[in-house]
């Protein structure tokens, strides 16, 4: 039975009982009850008038000092605002309970338990696999190639370049180099079209050759007796012991070679027209139609690549993905200062989050109650708090009762 049917219920009760007591004759017992139910009668009147005056006019007339709660509701709003920011949820209470809260410890465990479970980390990769298919590489592509020309314009290519140079040098990748190309001029030197081709070259330019007097005479003689094999074959082996005296340590022709490549390669790196030159022509490239496809095709190529690790992944259970995440929890928990920074970290951004904003606590108390007309207020309060109050009126009438027979008996005595 609800409160407000049982508070009405006890005042119809003290007023049948009242009524009733009145054509009865008159006795000890009956004057006792006229007594009581007289009194309950007036104390459950009483209340039910109290009560209703804090909602609204009861049997509504504007009587004075009635609908409380609706004269007063500005009042009572600031003063639940009041209470909720200075009392309930005051920001030094908000900000004490925040500085107890471990909150990487408490992300890192509730992580883990989520991790742990199979299921969990299938979902998470088959999610991890969606988005990679469905990310646009294509509309990356000017992200990309904006930021690789922002980082040619502002690098020092010469004194990267130098460095590079130096450590090769230092290295001795310059020598190694000279080795690998004697070798390919040896091996291509060899082959006999090779020969072929030198006495053929060799031959048409010896024709080209005018001398006169004795030494053309002996010169065509010369050019007469040798044919374009021989020549091929003489220019061949020259060349083939060249390359063999190159390739020894002590060759003094050798450090020369080297130490013109040397220097070459220095003022090459330290030429400022030519680095100029260079970036100019990479980002003339790096803007065209070749580099955008080229980077489509290395994105796609990296897109196809993780989508099948992630799918490879998920039809083991996510195991790599839980020794990932394994590993980088031990990590971290090795990481007592990293730990305790971001701590202080999230703990000062959520200090502040809250100095910021906790006056929005009361602007959204009282934007909702400025929203609710004066019977939905009323109605939200009866249902919340009514219950006690018609509890009020039992009270009353009971109360009422038992004092009206204590006078009637007092009266009688």
């Amino acid at each position: 039975m609800k409160s407000r049917n049982l508070a009405t219920i006890s005042l119809a009760v003290m007023a049948c009982g009242f009524l009733l007591t009145l054509f009865l004759p008159d006795n000890l017992a009956v004057v006792l009850l006229r007594g009581g139910f007289e009194a309950g009668l007036v104390g459950g009147i009483a209340d039910w008038f109290a009560v209703t005056a804090l909602f609204r006019h009861p049997l509504g007339l504007p009587i004075p000092h009635t609908s409380l709660l609706l004269k007063n509701r500005d009042k009572i709003i600031q003063s639940l605002i009041s209470a909720m920011e200075n009392e309930l949820l005051n920001k030094e209470s908000i900000e004490n309970k925040l500085r107890k809260i471990r909150f990487v410890s408490l992300g890192s465990g509730l992580l883990t338990k989520f991790v742990a479970r199979k299921k969990a980390r299938a979902d998470m990769l088959e999610q991890l696999s969606t988005f990679v298919q469905r990310l646009p590489v294509d509309k990356a592509i000017p992200y990309l190639q904006t930021a690789v020309a922002d980082y040619i314009r502002e690098a020092e290519l010469g004194t990267a370049a130098d460095s590079i140079v130096t450590k090769l040098m230092n290295d001795g990748k310059d020598i190694a180099a000279l080795d690998y190309a004697l070798e390919g001029i040896s091996g291509w030197s060899s082959r006999p079209e090779t020969r072929a081709m030198l006495g053929k070259i060799a031959s048409e330019k010896l024709a080209e050759v005018k001398l006169g007097g004795l030494k053309g005479m002996a010169f065509q003689a010369f050019v007469g007796f040798v044919d374009a094999d021989m020549l091929g074959e003489m220019l061949q082996g020259m060349l083939q012991s060249g390359i063999r005296d190159f390739r020894e340590a002590d060759n003094p022709y050798r450090e020369q070679i080297i130490q013109e490549i040397r220097v070459a390669l220095f003022q090459l790196v330290n030429d400022e027209a030519r680095i100029l030159s260079l970036k100019e022509w990479a980002l003339e490239e790096l803007q065209g139609e070749a580099a955008s496809a080229f980077l489509f095709k290395q994105l796609e190529a990296l897109r196809g690549k993780a989508v099948a690790m992630l799918e490879e992944d998920r039809g083991s259970g996510g195991r790599k993905l839980f020794a990932l995440y394994a590993l980088l929890a031990r990590r971290i928990s090795t990481e007592k200062e990293w730990t305790e920074s971001w701590e202080e970290r999230i703990r000062a951004s959520l200090i502040a989050f809250v100095e910021a904003n906790h006056y929005r606590l009361g602007v959204l108390v009282k934007e909702n109650l400025d929203q609710m007309d004066d019977d939905s207020l009323v109605n939200m309060l009866e249902d919340k708090v009514g219950k006690d109050l018609q509890w009020i009126r039992v009270n009353g009438a009971v109360c009422g009762f038992v004092v009206g027979l204590v006078l009637t008996v007092i009266q009688m005595i």
